[in-house]
């Protein structure tokens, strides 16, 4: 199914920092981000096994047990299991914070049917509509990645294309934080997945690649992208954080002549952000993380912010946006 056709709305949420991104979040700050958007309207979730050793997908499974099951959609990830056990996780790893529970990579045909079931149960529901195959990359591999994309091309991916053919699932791609695996993926004749959930690579900061090497291909073929990490792990709007590590001396810089351009026109820069990804054809969504409530009004509220012709002209002019990328209103 085209997921656009699919996703309800631009805006959806992702559920990385309830897996205690970074913090430990206490219990009833998580619940109360999810019933903000909630009641914001947001009505898609992406979450991962990975988040926190299962921690984000609990925490969304108890929040939204009381909606209506019809009335939103969830995404979620193979690729990881969750063990009984648990372990020394250390210090420094950006869920550090969160379960005990040993992780390990599986993305074998048995491994993908036990992570969904799995997740379900964490969920607190019967199914889930989308299925990503999550970090078969370099990032997440090193140099192996290619063995794990191709173990993955024997296991999960032709799993997930047959529980989609079933109406099992409704959709299926990679999420993943580089564009080099979903090439790869469009390069083959089966299976087809539905889209792909981008992190990282389709921003204000960091869009090249992603442009060039994969956006038309998944348009032409009535694909499509959600875009995760709209802000590039915060150094957009200011944090010191880019690829979840700190930011180099460049991407500040960059951030800050765009700052001052955003300044110049009265615009924030998570609109900026957000009306940036969502300018192109072959994005369904965008899904900006939080874990605070606030964070979901500001979201909203740059996603509805009128952002002038002249602002994304005087990127263009600034060289700040590849020639090429489709901007809003057409420019």
């Amino acid at each position: 199914m085209a997921l656009k056709k699919l996703l309800p709305g631009e805006l959806g949420f992702g559920t990385a920092p309830l897996g205690n991104m970074f913090r430990d979040i206490p219990e009833e700050e998580a619940q109360a981000t999810v019933d903000a958007a909630w009641n914001d309207g947001i009505r898609y979730y992406d979450t991962a096994p990975l988040y926190g050793a299962g921690l984000a997908e609990l925490r969304i499974g108890e929040a939204l047990a009381r909606r209506p099951r019809r009335d939103y959609v969830i995404s979620t990830k193979v690729g990881r299991l969750i063990l009984d056990e648990v372990e020394d996780k250390g210090e420094g790893g950006i869920f550090q914070h969160g379960r005990p529970n040993r992780v390990v990579n599986d993305y074998s045909a048995d491994a993908t049917l036990r992570s969904i079931d799995d997740s379900l149960r964490r969920l607190n529901t019967d199914h889930v509509e989308i299925v990503w195959v999550h970090d078969v990359a370099q990032d997440a591999y090193g140099d192996e990645w290619l063995g794990i994309f191709e173990s993955a091309r024997k296991g999960a991916f032709k799993t997930l294309d047959r529980l989609r053919d079933e109406g099992v699932i409704k959709a299926w791609g990679l999420g993943v934080n580089r564009v080099e695996p979903i090439e790869l993926l469009l390069e083959l004749e089966e299976p087809q997945p539905d889209g792909f959930l981008l992190a990282g690579r389709y921003t204000l900061l960091d869009h090249d690649r992603a442009l060039q090497r994969v956006m038309p291909q998944v348009s032409a073929r009535g694909l499509g992208i959600v875009v995760g990490g709209p802000y590039s792990s915060g150094a957009l709007v200011g944090g010191p954080n880019f690829e979840y590590a700190p930011a180099p001396r460049e991407i500040l810089d960059k951030v800050a002549r765009i700052k001052e351009i955003a300044d110049r026109h009265g615009i924030s820069m998570k609109a900026a952000g957000l009306h940036f990804s969502l300018a192109n054809p072959a994005v369904a969504a965008v899904i900006p993380g939080a874990s605070r409530p606030g964070r979901i009004a500001e979201d909203r509220a740059a996603l509805q912010e009128t952002v002038p012709a002249d602002f994304w002209r005087d990127l263009r002019q600034a060289g700040l946006v590849h020639p090429d990328a489709p901007l809003p209103g057409g420019i």
